[in-house]
Parts: structure tokens; sequence; C-alpha cells
């Protein structure tokens, strides 16, 4: 059985554990099975994912800036990547909020007995504070602090400079590929255990929402689901389909399990080691490419929560009786594309940008009182959403610029192997011979 099958099993078994548990709830089994043991391996297991974020992305995307060896071609793979992912999300939520318009939600409600107190407000970015922070004060402090954007941008100034310096660099270059192996060990054995991880998130979530949450805002939770399927199985692959050629089908099989990944931890960060293994084992994108799209979409790319803001603003706007007009809308539209630039994806991230659009617009932010209690289940797939973008633009960049291997793509077991985790005791001994001989 591959792992990816594993996973979907894992993930299937928790939610059905977790619905059964919602519905049953035995006080044993919630404080010691669904809030200790499933939370403490749940927690655990995602801590692991962001364990591996920084380092991956240091070292995959040095190894990719010198495999590039080309400045104007970095600039230019950075250039596609960062228009794509502005221009989807921008089609992500005029989608978005065209299907609310036409669908109406939150049209007859009422804020009779909804408690407010749980929403806070938050600061829209400046466009030029945005862009300036991306240049970090700290470099340790922006890798402690996972800060993407700075990352990216130092990491590709030391690459650079690598560069320039020439066969001086040549060690710290094989370095560098040495430790971007060693993190793809890492990466898989971190898998290895994803299928309990899965589960143990899944039936977490499932376990405390209950199908009663669902009700008050149905219309709210149908629109947005709808909103966030149409853009998943019909705009991005009609998008990847016109500028690439490739099969959407095999697209969709080979992504899946990052999919789940995003869907079980809700945070586009945390997926990012599995996000940037089904790019490259899986579909066959250059290391040069992915290396630096992967942890740009995931820092920039978010229209799975550009759609939820499209959506939400619709709901609270008929909520409250408002007639946005298409001026606010179009505000809207800006404000989701800048929000999303300089807001990091983790969870929950998409209602702090939702306090900012709907500042920006005039509606109450006490609204978002409303959609609180299902936002932790539409973050889920909103979040699947949005790695899926990134992993079609990777695509299309790497397919631009010939940095992908088609047969790879085209292949439906390419990159399914597990990998070896056996640990063989000739290479432990020689290893061992090594280290003592260094000494």
């Amino acid at each position: 059985m591959s792992l990816t099958t594993k996973i979907m099993l894992g993930m299937i078994a928790g939610l059905i554990f977790g619905v059964i548990a919602n519905r049953i709830n035995v006080p044993f089994i919630n404080d010691y099975l669904v809030d200790g043991l499933f939370h403490m391996i749940g927690t655990a297991f995602v801590n692991a994912l962001k364990m591996l974020v920084v380092p991956l992305v240091v070292f995959s995307l040095l190894t990719g800036v010198f495999g590039i060896s080309d400045v104007r071609l970095l600039g230019r793979v950075g250039g596609k990547a960062f228009g794509l992912y502005i221009l989807t999300t921008a089609v992500a939520i005029a989608v978005a909020i065209a299907i609310a318009l036409l669908i109406g939600p939150g049209v007859g409600f009422t804020m009779e007995g909804v408690d407010t107190s749980a929403v806070q407000t938050a600061d829209a970015p400046s466009v030029w504070m945005v862009f300036a922070n991306i240049v970090p004060t700290n470099p340790v402090a922006a890798l402690a602090n996972t800060e993407m954007l700075q990352i990216i941008f130092y990491v590709i100034v030391v690459g650079i400079a690598g560069l320039m310096l020439g066969e001086a660099s040549a060690p710290f270059v094989k370095a560098c590929e040495y430790m971007n192996d060693l993190m793809m060990k890492v990466v898989e054995i971190v898998m290895a255990f994803a299928p309990i991880g899965v589960f143990c998130l899944i039936a977490r979530v499932f376990a405390q929402q209950g199908i009663e949450l669902f009700v008050p805002v149905m219309a709210y939770v149908v629109t947005l689901t709808g909103a966030l399927l149409l853009h998943l199985f019909v705009t991005l692959m009609i998008l990847l389909k016109v500028m690439t050629g490739l099969s959407p089908t095999q697209f969709i099989r080979k992504i899946r399990p990052a999919q789940v990944f995003a869907f079980s931890t809700a945070s586009s960060n945390a997926t990012i080691p599995v996000t940037y293994r089904c790019v490259t084992s899986r579909m066959g994108v250059d290391n040069s490419v992915a290396s630096f799209s992967i942890p740009l979409g995931a820092t920039i790319n978010m229209d799975g929560t550009a759609i939820m803001q499209g959506v939400a603003t619709v709901f609270l706007a008929n909520v409250y009786g408002v007639d946005l007009g298409l001026s606010g809308y179009i505000t809207v539209i800006a404000m989701a594309v800048l929000a999303s630039i300089g807001t990091a994806g983790v969870p929950g991230v998409g209602l702090v940008m939702l306090t900012m659009v709907l500042t920006q617009v005039g509606l109450p932010i006490e609204g978002i009182a409303l959609i609180l209690g299902v936002d932790r289940l539409m973050d889920m797939i909103r979040t699947a959403v949005n790695i899926t973008g990134d992993a079609v633009v990777t695509v299309i960049v790497g397919k631009s610029e010939g940095k992908i291997d088609v047969g790879v793509y085209n292949d439906p077991e390419a990159g399914d192997a597990e990998g070896n985790l056996e640990i063989d005791p000739e290479a432990e001994q020689h290893l061992a011979a090594i280290a003592r001989h260094s000494d």
C-alpha cells in the first residue's frame, strides 16, 4: 500500500471517528483521547512539519540558485511566479464575489444572540511597508520566526554572492547540495508517521466541531465550499491546461498528498515540505524553480483565503443590509490581494485578513462572530486550495522555462515510492570508521 493511500485512509478514519465521538459525547473519549492523546500526537506531527520548513527552504533555494547560475533567469522565474500568484488571487476573489452575489447568502439573517466579544481587529498593511519589510533587519531572527519572504530574500542574496565568488564557492555549493539531500531524507522520515498524524488531527477537529454549528450559516458554508471547489477543479485546471498543455487529471492525482496535509494542518507553511516533494518528485519540476516558487506561494498566494473574504464580505453585507456597489467590491479585491502578500500562511490568518477588508468597506467587524464557529473547517478546505494554486503556478513556470521533466509528470507511478528508511549496517559501520579517522 502506498503512503498516499495510507494517508487517505488515515484521514477518512479520523473523520469517521471524530463524527462518532462528537455525537456520543463520552467524557473519557473527549478528555483522554480527543483532547489528550490525539491533541499531543497531532501537535507533535505539525511541529515536525514546521521543523522541516526553514532548513528545507534555505538549502533547496540555495541549491536552486546555484543550479540556475544565471541571475537574469532567477529574476524571470521570480517575476513569472509573482505575477501568476497575484493574478490567480485576484481572479479567485472576483469569481467568489460573483457567485456570492448570485446566490445571496445572508439575506434575511439576524444577529440576535450572537456573541461578538471574540472578534479582534487588525490594521491593513501599507503597500510600501509590505515590500520594505521583505528586507530583514536580522536574518537570524527571520529564520527563527519563519518570516518566509525575508528568508527568501536573504537566501537569494547569499546565493547570488556565492555565484559571484565563482570557484571559491565550490565547497559551499557541495555542502548545500548534501544538506538539501539530507533534509529530503528527514522529510521522508516525518512522512512515514503521516497516516497517524493525519488521523489524530482530523479526528480531533471533527470531534470538537458539531454539525449544529453549520445550520445557522448553511448558505454561507455552501456558497464558500462551492466557490472553493470551482476554483480548484475548474479555474486552476483550465489555467494549467491552457498554459502548459499538461493533464489536469494527472496533476490532481499527484498533488493529493499535499492537499491532505493542507486540509489536516490548515497551514500553507507547514505543508511546504510535502508540496515541494509533490512538485519535484511526483511532477518532475526542477529544484531551481520549485525551491523558489513553493515557499513564495505559501506566503503570498492565498486563493482560498481570498475566496473566503469575497464570500464573507457579501454574506455580511447582506446581513447588515449594506449595498457595497461596484467600487466597494473592487476595494475588496484590491485589499485581499494586498493582504495576501503581507500575511503569513498559518491557521486562522483568513479571519485576520477579513477584518482588514471589512474595515476598508465600512462593514462592522463584529459580524465575523457569525462565521467563527465554522471557520476552522472552512480554513482546512481553503488551505488545500491555496497549496494547489502554489503547485499549479510552479508547474506553469517550470514548463515555460523548460525546467520540468514531462516524462516524470506523465508517469502515474513517479514519486509514489516511500523511499528507503532502512539503516544499512555496512554503511553505518563505514560512516563510524570515517568519523573515528577524522578524530
